[in-house]
Order: structure tokens, then C-alpha cells, then sequence
């Protein structure tokens, strides 16, 4: 296996560097992608965090994959990129320094805008030599997503019975976005699980331990976990999500009392409050359907029109 001009041997581990742009001090930046091939063939998967880079726990579930060796894979082929927008991930934010979302670029251009350029040496680079994608990310700013998978439609016939074994609590159903790295790798027939969980810029210890345990089934599946690590099976049943929708404030104010994220709640249910700093209004804030809380604003101050829950809608047990 040859990647970034580097001959990887089977049985081997290397840690290259993909070396894009500096900073404007000339500080060289390198993204490290480690490597670790077994000696018998296999699959090669991906396992990818901080496209965005204010994701942190993505970036923790990796980090932890290759600290505790899981990355040495027993049949086939893992790479880890723990940090893929290291521009953002030093300065804490979502974007590149040219203002642009990396997730938004793809397929990119070798001699386009940063982030595009990012784009372009990703998906030529390392997609050629990858059959699956594990990409992990968190919800937005002060936004909590409960631990989930997405896929598309189109893949449902490869995907959900992989979803299955990686075996988070919700599996959800989206459109894959222009631009986006899960619709320029599904272009060239790289099947993706993309996994949510948490918010930007924390760690939660939960969610990263359900992207560990769940990467450790899904290499398990392939015959790819070595037989040292054991497997915790979650009893709960992954609820699988078709249709979903946005609950947005209806005015401004402190928002308290929020219902948890990942309770099941009834049509016109209360999700939570929006005050008035000077004690005259209380505005109760109303599930418009039944369904899953799988992701709420925990920010205790709001704006009319602010996504405040994202509540699911026709789901596997309704």
C-alpha cells in the first residue's frame, strides 16, 4: 500500500503527514494519518474526526481508538485521522481561516481556496484506498445530539445492517448534502456511517464511549478487532428514524426546564420554558408530535426562531 508517497507493509505501522499550508507565521502544519496494516488482507476503513474543528468529541473517540491499540487491526487495513481540520481545531472553531465549512467544499480544488484544497488531497489522496468511513462529529454549538448514526435512503440496503452492528441509540435517515464528504465519497462508491454525538467543544465520556464500543463491533463484523479486546453488546433497541423535525422558539428569553436528550415524549408534551428575565411571561414550549428528543439546545438564553430541539417523527417502534 503506497499513501502520501509512503510504502505501508503488511504487518506495519506508520504515522505520515499530510503537509497542505502553513501558518501565516510559517509554521508548518501536519495532519497525521496513522496507518496500521495487518498481514492478512482485509478491508481498509477509515476512521476520521474533526472535519470540524471545534468537534472535539469526535477527535476523543479516535484519540482513544489508537491509544488503546484497537487501530491494529487483525485482518485488513485501519487508518486514523484524528484531526482533520487542524487550522480550526487550534483556533476552536467550525470553519477554515478563509471563513469556509471543509464539510461544504468537497470534492475540492488543488488550487482552490484552503479548505478546498484540504478537500481535494482527502478525497484523492486517502478515499482511493478506503472501502468504509467511520466520521465522527458533535452537534453545533450548545447543541447536544444524543449519540446516533446517519445514512441516506440510497444506502439503506448496504448500510442499515452495518449501522446495526455499530448499534448506537438512534439511527437517523438524511439526504446527503452537496458538498459534504459523505456525498463525495458515496460518488466514489465509499460507503460511510457518520456518527453525531455530543456538542462542539466538550467531551462527554458517554458519547465517546458508545463511538469506541461501536467502532469495536463494526470491526468485529469484518474480522478486523484483534481477539484481545473485548465487546460490550448494548440490550437497547437502535430506534431507526425516517423523518424528523426542527422545533424552533417562538420568542426570545432564558430557556429552562428542558426535557432530556434521548426521552421519548407525547404530542403536546412540554420540552421546555422561555422566560422573560422580569418574571412576566413563561411560555411553555410544546412537542408538536410524539417522538425522540435527539437533540437539544442547552443554551440558557434563546432567540426567536432558534433550533431548540430536533425531535424525530415516524420512527421503528411508532
Amino acid at each position: 500500500m503506497k499513501i502520501l508517497e509512503e510504502v505501508i507493509l503488511p504487518g506495519e505501522t506508520k504515522t505520515l503527514h499530510l503537509e497542505i499550508a502553513r501558518l501565516h507565521t510559517a509554521t508548518k502544519l501536519k495532519i497525521p494519518v496513522i496507518i496500521s496494516r495487518a498481514r492478512e488482507e482485509g478491508p481498509t476503513i477509515l476512521l476520521s474526526a474533526g472535519l470540524h474543528g471545534d468537534e472535539l468529541n469526535g477527535v476523543d473517540i479516535v484519540r482513544q481508538i489508537v491509544h488503546r491499540g484497537i487501530n491494529h487491526p487483525k485482518r485488513g487495513t485501519i487508518i486514523c485521522i484524528p484531526v482533520i481540520n487542524i487550522f480550526g481545531f487550534i483556533n476552536q472553531t467550525r470553519e477554515f481561516p478563509d471563513g469556509r465549512d471543509l464539510n461544504r467544499v468537497f470534492p475540492g480544488s488543488k488550487t482552490g481556496s484552503l479548505a478546498g484544497r484540504f478537500a481535494y488531497y482527502i478525497l484523492n489522496y486517502i478515499i482511493p484506498h478506503v472501502d468504509f468511513v467511520l466520521d465522527f462529529h458533535a452537534g453545533g454549538q450548545s447543541r447536544f445530539n444524543s449519540p446516533q448514526l446517519r445514512i441516506s435512503t440510497d444506502d439503506k440496503e448496504t448500510l442499515e445492517p452495518l449501522a446495526s452492528i455499530f448499534h448506537p441509540p438512534f439511527l437517523l435517515y438524511s439526504n446527503q448534502i452537496t458538498g459534504s464528504f459523505r456525498s463525495a465519497c458515496a460518488k466514489r462508491g465509499v460507503k460511510m456511517l457518520l456518527f453525531e454525538g455530543g456538542k462542539s467543544l466538550d467531551i462527554n465520556a458517554e458519547v465517546s464511549k458508545m463511538g469506541v464500543e461501536g467502532t469495536k463491533r463494526f470491526l468485529r463484523h469484518f474480522d478486523m478487532l484483534l481477539d484481545e479486546f473485548d465487546i460490550e453488546q448494548r440490550r437497547e433497541k437502535m430506534v431507526v428514524i425516517t423523518q424528523s423535525i426542527w422545533v424552533r422558539a417562538k420568542q426570545s428569553g432564558l430557556m429552562h426546564d428542558q426535557v432530556t436528550v434521548g426521552t421519548y415524549v407525547r404530542k403536546g408534551e412540554a420540552l421546555a420554558y422561555i422566560s422573560d428575565p422580569y418574571g412576566k411571561e413563561n411560555l411553555m414550549i410544546k412537542a408538536p408530535n410524539s417522538g425522540y428528543v435527539i437533540n437539544v439546545n442547552d443554551s440558557p438564553i434563546v432567540y426567536q426562531g432558534d433550533a431548540i430541539f430536533h425531535l424525530s417523527k415516524n420512527t421503528s417502534n411508532e
